[in-house]
């Protein structure tokens, strides 16, 4: 029997690391933003509506709201700039923040294809860059998370959104390359792959009488969408060192969506 203490949970917790999450003023980013937060983390919390941002930082034990509007690319910077003005550091990255659009792909407007690629992944890219430089500088290297989806993985063509697919099937393989270049150095990139769960984003598909479950339903493997907390899991692991020789992984938690 080994000499040592055996704790499995140890690995999953991120005390005292500096996490910055997107996307965190509602719906999945508020939650992770939370569960970061439980986990022993200082969050960054980063969208565009200040007011949200400050209320869900009063909830949590040490918090910095960082309003930034990611679509005004060349700003992302100055979230990095606030979380190592108030911390001194950035451990983790969280991708989180993100929009679709609904139109059939021969009548979609330009316009709302680059805005959803913006916002998307170049943004994400944007600030991954700006993470990693802060987290190679600080020595200890970090951990980044993206949050990609399903549509990221296979096509759908029921819910139009060219845009939102092609968006998420960069920033899958964007989570590969940045992983092959920036691993050895000490920072490791993941990425999630959620399938349907509900959100602000996915409120219209939900809300029609029950539409929107009943197609998921029939078609997701386990039967039915995701529920709150159901990302948790995948998001410490990747987060922490409990993934610590996990690196270039995209992890699909979808109710066994893309296994068929």
């Amino acid at each position: 029997m080994a000499d040592f203490d055996l704790d499995p949970l140890a690995a999953f917790r991120i005390d005292g690391k500096v996490a910055i999450v997107t996307g965190a003023s509602s719906g999945l980013g508020a939650r992770f933003a939370r569960v970061l937060d439980a986990a022993g983390a200082k969050v960054v919390l980063v969208a565009r509506r200040r007011e949200r941002l400050e209320q869900l930082a009063g909830e949590l034990d040490d918090a910095l709201p960082a309003p930034c509007d990611l679509s005004e690319v060349d700003g992302v910077g100055r979230v990095v700039d606030q979380a190592l003005d108030r911390y001194g550091r950035v451990d983790v990255l969280v991708n989180n923040a993100g929009m679709v659009d609904v139109h059939p792909a021969e009548k979609e407007p330009l316009s709302e294809f680059r805005k959803v690629i913006d916002v998307n992944l170049v943004a994400p890219f944007a600030l991954s860059q700006h993470a990693a430089r802060a987290m190679l500088d600080g020595g200890s290297g970090g951990a980044i998370v993206n949050v990609a989806s399903v549509l990221g993985l296979v096509g759908v063509g029921q819910i139009p959104q060219a845009g939102y697919a092609a968006s998420k099937g960069g920033m899958v393989n964007l989570t590969r390359e940045l992983s092959a270049q920036w691993s050895r150095k000490g920072v490791r990139v993941n990425a999630i792959a959620p399938g349907w769960f509900e959100s602000e984003m996915t409120a219209d598909m939900f809300s029609e009488e029950g539409k929107g479950r009943d197609w998921v339903a029939r078609r997701a493997p386990l039967g039915r969408h995701g529920r709150e907390g159901e990302l948790d899991g995948a998001l410490l692991f990747l987060a922490s060192d409990a993934s610590s020789y996990v690196t270039g992984h995209v992890l699909a938690v979808d109710g066994g969506w893309t296994s068929i």
